[in-house]
């Protein structure tokens, strides 16, 4: 293994408002790729990140930071630079897969279905936007994970509150339509779709206490579809992925309308890797402990072109 990876970095942490998740993530990555006697050392970023890689001897970077700074295109940057190969997506499929909004486009512009929005902001004419798209809706700043500023709005009176909440994380607003028939994921592994997990949240809707910290929040995986509806999710992930240039590992969140139509959601090009994690949870199913998922990360890293970057 050492000859094949050399010193890997596992970089976590970092300043975005996801850093907590970061490091839960970043800490089980490092300890697996340890316990495959790989020489891998983490790496809590700061502004003198990329001095400690090049003074570190560092080969190989497998990237655990989530949100800004990490999952946005401009680490992966910043790594293509150094001649650094890392793991996940490149620039453009990072920067993309943050921008909730931009990556609504560039799925419409394919022919993907996408949950119906709009743009906010401070002067917007709220009660016209929840008329257009109906009621309860979402608001949530368009460049944050982990569900990190989001409110769902179920009167016309609660949309500027909610705006004035997702704005306090991004210059660039959403309001999104209810798809209220079930919320699903698909990890993407080596350009395979693992299988999908439903999420059925206890509170009402998957927020970020009931992504990382709430045990009570269900995750079915058997999904419980059938297998051609589940294929199809599998299959829009996949194409999602694709559509935005993705590589290596991720993550397309899907909804379900009350008819069973799907709608892709958003792109997760860094996704979560602690206990409550999906893309663990869906290898598990489809036969792949969290060490060899870990380790078959890394291994797409050499096989995905990145050494050329």
């Amino acid at each position: 293994m050492k000859s094949q990876f050399g010193k890997v970095a596992v970089l976590m942490g970092g300043k975005s408002a996801e850093r907590e998740i970061s490091l839960l993530s970043g800490n089980a990555v490092l300890a697996a790729l340890q316990r495959r006697h790989i020489d891998a050392h983490g790496v809590d970023v700061g502004d003198d990140v990329l001095t400690v890689l090049e003074r570190g001897g560092f080969d190989r970077v497998f990237v655990v930071l989530h949100g800004r700074g990490g999952e946005d295109g401009t680490l992966q940057g910043a790594l293509e630079l150094l001649g650094l190969p890392y793991t996940g997506s490149g620039v453009l499929a990072s920067a993309l897969g943050m921008d909730k909004w931009r990556s609504k486009l560039v799925w419409q512009a394919a022919g993907l279905p996408v949950p119906d929005c709009a743009l906010l902001d401070a002067g917007a004419d709220f009660a016209a936007v929840a008329t257009r798209l109906g009621l309860p809706l979402f608001v949530k700043p368009a460049s944050e994970g982990s569900s990190i500023g989001v409110s769902k709005v179920k009167n016309a009176a609660e949309l500027s509150a909610a705006y004035e909440t997702a704005a306090r994380y991004d210059r660039l607003v959403l309001a999104e339509r209810y798809i209220g028939g079930g919320e699903y994921t698909v990890p993407v592994l080596a350009g395979q779709a693992l299988p999908v997990i439903r999420i059925v949240p206890a509170p009402e809707f998957y927020d970020y206490e009931a992504k990382y910290f709430r045990d009570d929040t269900r995750y079915l995986c058997p999904c419980g579809l059938a297998p051609a509806k589940e294929a199809e999710l599998q299959a829009l992930a996949l194409r999602a992925f694709a559509v935005l240039g993705g590589r290596g590992w991720g993550r397309i969140d899907i909804l379900l309308g009350t008819d069973e139509h799907p709608y892709v959601l958003e792109a997760n090009t860094v996704p979560g890797m602690t206990s409550h994690s999906l893309v663990p949870m869906a290898a598990r199913q489809a036969g792949i402990d969290f060490d060899a998922l870990c380790v078959r990360i890394l291994e797409i890293s050499v096989e995905s072109g990145h050494d050329d970057a």
